[in-house]
C-alpha cells in the first residue's frame, strides 16, 4: 500500500461534502470536504505501488484550467482503471457544486 499526496491551486472552501464508490472489484471510494481557503489537497491510498505518475497525469489532465473549490479530497484505490477515477471524481465534484 501506497499514500500519496498533491496539492493544486483552488479557490474559496467548497459548501458541501460528497462520498462517491466503494474500495472493491476494482472500484474506488472519492470523498470529498471542504478544504482551506486556495488549496486543493489530494490524498490517494492506493495498493498500486510505483503508480504517482499516473496519479499525477490524471490530476493535472482534470483540474489544468479549472478554478475548482478548496478542497480535501481522500481516495481509496482498489486498482481503479484512469476511467473509473475520472467517472468517480467528476461524479463527487458534481454533488459538491451542487451543495
Amino acid at each position: 500500500m501506497e499514500t500519496l499526496s498533491f496539492e493544486f491551486p483552488a479557490g474559496q472552501p467548497a459548501r458541501g461534502r460528497a462520498l462517491v464508490g466503494c474500495v472493491g472489484s476494482g472500484d474506488l471510494e472519492v470523498l470529498l470536504e471542504p478544504g482551506r481557503a486556495g488549496t486543493l489537497a489530494i490524498q490517494v491510498i492506493t495498493s498500486v505501488n510505483g503508480s504517482e505518475p499516473r496519479w499525477a497525469q490524471l490530476f493535472q489532465r482534470l483540474f489544468a484550467g479549472q478554478q475548482l473549490p478548496a478542497l480535501n479530497i481522500d481516495i481509496h484505490d482498489f486498482g481503479a482503471t484512469p476511467g473509473v477515477v475520472r467517472l468517480r471524481l467528476e461524479q463527487a465534484l458534481e454533488e459538491v457544486a451542487h451543495d
